[in-house]
């Protein structure tokens, strides 16, 4: 056998060698003695890379290679599949080690070949087997294919230069064979079994040219007892019914590699991803990596950089526990390479971008140092070498210094930083320090909880823990204590939520008002116990807990919106990001790319849609219990959400109708009272009309359609809630007029047939959603009807018996002050707002926009129209009175206060009634 040197001497005589290439090849052959013995023993596999190093071995290279060889027998198939890995694996280490290649060039192209190698291999093995058998055909007489499916860095994209590959073996559906002249039929099973062991054997076996993969099978159904192939109906029974955990975790990188992919998919997904937030993932890969720290403590292999602490595992754990919890949900979590994971993380704010970095560059630095560790003997190993030679071959292979010791130990230290890195990140991610236990500071409330203490004992220390009612407080423990639905709780449940509920106890009475807030926790805990899942979430992340308790303390609308919406627990995680102002174009983006990624699947789009929305109220209202908004601040986030969601929602619509007859709709959504004005509270309801501007003869029927939908979409009450609920009679001649109006019919309806009242509400409305020239032909024709001219004594007699017409069909308490509708209230200071403007509008354009009543109070302050100070306090009074019906909102209490606490602002309404209306009208009864 020729030596390297001597190889190249030889072949230097015939063949001009750059200095660049000579010294590459050099560099190769040091870093690996495989890659030497290979160029030693075939001059060709030289001559190839000298021709070819500049560029990286493409699929289509792969494929020219076998398409020109002659395969006739599995033995040619075998020396050519082994000659093809030669050159590839060469080319791939050459420019790897001379910088010419990055890592995802390097697993790019491995990952390639065994696709490429699997693909072949299972088209020549399936043909020449049914040249025995007959086609495999299903009992309807479909012709059958071997599925492929590559699990682990092969379904990842992520090969190693010399790992393993991780297969499955499938079939679609049970049957037999055609037979050959009537004989040799055997069943579906037996046949792609026979072809299984082929792919195998062929790729597996080592020959005199070497290996292509080693194989394993084991993630199989059953491992290593199972069958080696299984039709499709025997796995969807099996993960349906024997699945484990560790099972999940792996189909994570499953992925169809040769085949059909389709049924695969649709089979395996709901097993592998929840529909839910699956936070028992989290001790789930917790436990698996403790058995893994065990295995690798037993064997001695705390040197490995995949399996030891610090490694390349834990990275993908960390990426992966994100997909598990997340990806049932979150169809963009659904990806397989690792990097690209992160990424994905740190861009949905789920991983900081500094953790990111780091475990990025660790990521890389410990696959580009496992790559070398394989290509100094081709073998399969992560450990770090023992021997001087191998640490300063590796050491130059990582372009660490060149002085043997000095090398090493630069390369360990640089190691060392990256594990410990990487240790930490995976603890913080999968800390169970923080888990609930029965610490000492809770003995108190678990002997409470658990009933170890004597009724009086119990009694005497919920008391002085802060409970007024400690025996109501005392009973209700007991009831849930012995309850079927506590009873019945799966083990696992059971004991986490006998770990939760000494620190609810702990932390309600920490409440102002204790018994109300165990009372309202203990409900949503009974709603939510039968999903392990989220019992799993507050227990591992007991400051979500914590903000749990304080937001059922403050409102019970609160607890029952979090009772009725429990996924919403998932968004008490990052309180950084809970109390964050929202960016609302962002928000759109990702409501807009939700309901793609769910195209063709309304009632999923529905549900998204809905878990989106009460995911941002709950965001709102966590700031709003925080004393971190203003009502005002509060009313314009939640008209912004509406305005987005309007808009979001007419796309998605409108791109699911047949009938449509045209791309983009003409069409346009106005926004009338609350939304008209962003003075939306958490449960009020969407004031809108439909416009159209559009001459095309289907136009009238198709919006009508189409406002049907929109109206339908909004109004449906589907597993996750209802949307919002709309009010259409704001529109021409309300709920006996048209469905729809075009902007030409709108502008004569509201010149010539509108009532007063349809003027008074058009001060309040704009444009919210749909197509944006619509919606400023809109704003021309509101201030046109605003600023047109008036008889003001008829506009006022006009608005003053309008007002009595509602203040007469209230039913209002001697006792109580009704803050909407009583005399000096709410509406009062709207109907005086309305009126100034449509009376003095033509003469000052400016109070044609919509600016909200407090802004608009200052502005006719500011023109004269009413006394500034004047205006000033009734803008105060506005302000109050809604903080107070926001107040009684929360509480679910109606909007109505005693008399003596808004005396003051309901005489500042009634003076300024009296200043606008006259002296005689409207006065309180």
């Amino acid at each position: 056998m020729l030596t390297l040197d001597n190889l190249l001497s030889e072949n230097h005589a015939t063949t001009s060698f750059s200095v660049s290439f000579t010294a590459g090849i050099k560099r190769l052959a040091e870093c690996s003695l495989f890659a030497a013995r290979l160029l030693s023993k075939d001059a060709a596999l030289l001559a190839d890379l000298l021709q070819n190093h500049q560029q990286l071995y493409a699929v289509a290279d792969m494929q020219q290679f076998l398409g020109s060889a002659k395969i006739s027998d599995e033995n040619s198939l075998k020396k050519i599949l082994r000659q093809l890995r030669q050159r590839i694996i060469l080319r791939t280490m050459y420019r790897d080690l001379n910088g010419l290649a990055d890592l995802n060039e390097v697993v790019t192209t491995i990952t390639n070949l065994a696709e490429v190698a699997l693909i072949t291999t299972a088209e020549h093995h399936q043909k020449w087997l049914e040249a025995i058998y007959g086609k495999p055909l299903s009992e309807e007489g479909v012709h059958q294919n071997l599925i492929i499916i590559g699990m682990g860095k092969l379904g990842g994209g992520e090969l190693n230069v010399s790992s393993d590959i991780d297969l499955i073996f499938a079939y679609e559906e049970e049957g037999e064979t055609q037979g050959i002249l009537g004989e040799n039929a055997i069943s579906n099973q037996d046949f792609f079994t026979k072809l299984g062991k082929k792919v195998i054997s062929a790729l597996d076996e080592v020959t005199e040219d070497g290996f292509v993969f080693r194989v394993d099978m084991r993630l199989r159904p059953f491992g290593s007892e199972g069958v080696l192939v299984s039709n499709l109906d025997a796995l969807e029974d099996y993960y349906q019914n024997n699945g484990r955990e560790w099972e999940r975790y792996a189909w994570i990188k499953g992925r169809v590699v040769a085949g059909p992919a389709a049924s695969i998919n649709k089979l395996l997904k709901p097993f592998i991803f929840r529909k839910y937030l699956d936070f028992n993932a989290l001790a789930s890969m917790r436990d698996l990596k403790l058995q893994i720290h065990r295995d690798v403590t037993q064997k001695g292999q705390q040197d490995n950089i995949k399996l030891g602490r610090g490694g390349i595992r834990e990275i993908e754990f960390i990426a992966q526990v994100f997909q598990l919890i997340r990806g049932g949900q979150d169809a963009s979590l659904q990806i397989k390479p690792t990097l690209e994971v992160l990424r994905l993380l740190k861009k949905k704010g789920l991983l900081q971008e500094n953790v990111v970095k780091e475990l990025t560059e660790a990521y890389i630095f410990l696959r580009n140092l496992e790559h070398r560790l394989m290509y100094m003997e081709d073998q399969q190993t992560q450990d770090l070498p023992k021997s001087d030679e191998a640490k300063a071959r590796i050491a130059k292979a990582m372009n660490f210094a060149q002085d043997e010791s000095k090398g090493w130990n630069a390369l360990l230290s640089q190691l060392n930083v990256h594990r410990q890195r990487v240790a930490a990140h995976f603890d913080a991610t999968f800390n169970d320090k923080n888990q609930l236990d029965d610490i000492p500071e809770n003995l108190t409330e678990t002997a409470i909880w658990q009933g170890s203490f004597e009724k009086e004992t119990a009694l005497k220390a919920l008391y002085k823990a802060g409970f007024c009612d400690a025996e109501q407080t005392f009973m209700r423990l007991h009831m849930l204590r012995n309850s079927n639905r506590y009873q019945q709780l799966p083990e696992l449940s059971r004991q986490r939520f006998d770990r939760l509920m000494p620190l609810v106890i702990r932390q309600s009475a920490l409440t102002k008002n204790a018994d109300v807030a165990l009372l309202r926790t203990i409900i949503l805990l009974e709603n939510i116990c039968r999903r392990a899942s989220y019992l799993a979430l507050l227990a591992e992340f007991p400051e979500a807990l914590h903000l749990v308790i304080q937001l059922c303390a403050a409102s019970p609308w609160l607890a029952q919106y979090l009772t009725a919406h429990p996924v919403l627990l998932d968004e008490l995680l990052d309180t950084q990001t809970l109390y964050a102002a929202p960016d609302f174009a962002k928000l759109q983006a990702e409501l807009s790319k939700k309901m793609q990624d769910l195209q063709n699947d309304t009632e999923a789009q529905m549900d998204a849609m809905r878990h989106f929305k009460h995911a941002a109220v709950l965001r709102f209202a966590a700031q709003d219990v925080a004393g971190r908004l203003k009502l005002e601040t509060l009313s314009d986030y939640l008209s912004a959400l509406a305005d987005l969601i309007l808009q979001v929602s007419l796309q998605v619509i409108w791109q699911s109708l047949k009938f449509k007859h045209r791309e983009t709709p003409k069409f346009a959504v106005i926004g009338y009272g609350k939304l008209g004005g962003k003075e939306l509270g958490y449960v009020s309801d969407l004031d809108i009309i439909f416009l159209y501007d559009d001459e095309h003869e289907n136009a009238a029927e198709n919006y009508a359609r189409f406002a049907q939908r929109i109206n339908g979409w909004f109004n449906s009450l589907t597993s996750a809630g209802l949307l919002y609920e709309t009010d259409l009679q704001l529109r021409p001649d309300g709920n006996s007029g048209l469905l729809v109006s075009s902007v030409a019919a709108f502008r004569d309806y509201q010149l010539h047939k509108a009532w007063v009242w349809e003027h008074q509400a058009i001060t309040r409305a704009r444009f919210v959603a749909g197509d944006a020239n619509i919606g400023k032909v809109f704003d021309t024709i509101r201030i046109e009807v605003i600023a047109q001219p008036r008889d003001a004594q008829k506009l006022k007699t006009e608005v003053i018996a309008m007002r009595e017409k509602m203040r007469t069909a209230q039913r209002l308490s001697v006792d109580l002050f009704d803050i909407k509708h009583s005399v000096g209230g709410i509406i009062d200071v709207e109907f005086i707002v309305q009126y100034l403007v449509l009376a003095h509008a033509r003469k000052y354009p400016q109070l044609t926009e919509n600016i909200g009543n407090i802004g608009l109070l200052g502005m006719l302050g500011e023109l004269k129209i009413i006394d500034k100070k004047l205006a000033k306090k009734a803008a105060d009074a506005y302000r109050e009175y809604r903080k107070l019906i926001h107040a009684t909102k929360l509480q679910e209490q109606a909007a109505k206060v005693k008399l003596i606490e808004v005396r003051q602002y309901q005489n500042v309404v009634i003076t300024l009634w009296k200043d606008v209306f006259g002296n005689d009208l409207a006065t309180p009864a």
